[in-house]
């Protein structure tokens, strides 16, 4: 078992969970417009949509890796291209974040917590993202792939749960210092863009 690869998979989710994005920013919303508590409660939505994506990689690309090196590698290629994709989408984008709570409604936490998981569920891009992310984790020659791709997503979700806690927890705080701190959001913009080439490149170069 290759610990570095799983130091290096959580280093490389906590960069991306604390770049700003369409989760963490809803999360943050939830907590400053209902309390600090419906924003845990988006929070514990939006990860247990991680298990059903998890899930479907670990049996779907499992299956394909024990038939097909070959295509294993072609996915690994396709995952480090849109990783870079994302990279360059993340380039082109604003620098500034929009990190106002007008206009967002007020729910009930199981409202909040079922529409953070129906809002992860049937976001394809998370599957998409995964697919491209965990394959160039892989760790062991010994535990079974399906083993393999649900400690790497119990690992995202765990990292991922600890980081956008802090975020629901402190989302006064953090609003008041992206609306002072314009650098702020330049740094966090090239955090995510190094943090997806840094990951692609790592793909490529990792062993089938």
């Amino acid at each position: 078992m290759n610990y570095e690869v799983l130091y290096t998979f959580c280093f490389a989710t906590a960069a991306l969970a604390i770049s700003p994005g369409p989760d963490n920013i809803y999360v943050m919303m939830q907590s400053l417009v209902n309390g600090k508590k419906y924003g845990m409660a988006t929070l514990a939505g939006l990860i247990s949509g991680c298990l059903i994506h998890t899930s479907l990689l670990a049996f779907g690309v499992s299956a394909l890796i024990k038939e097909n090196d070959e295509l294993f590698f072609v996915i690994k290629l396709l995952g480090a291209i849109y990783l870079f994709y994302l990279a360059y989408k993340v380039y082109r984008s604003e620098v500034s974040l929009n990190v106002s709570s007008e206009g967002v409604p007020k729910k009930s936490m199981w409202a909040l917590f079922r529409q953070g998981f129906v809002m992860n569920v049937l976001n394809p891009k998370v599957t998409i993202f995964f697919l491209a992310f965990f394959p160039g984790f892989l760790f062991s020659n010994e535990l079974s792939t399906v083993w393999q791709f649900y400690i790497l997503g119990g690992l995202f979700m765990v990292v991922s749960f600890i980081i956008f806690s802090g975020i629901a927890l402190l989302a006064g705080s953090i609003s008041t210092y992206f609306t002072k701190q314009a650098k702020a959001g330049v740094f966090l913009k090239w955090l995510q863009i190094v943090v997806f080439v840094g990951i692609a490149i790592y793909i490529l170069l990792s062993d089938n």
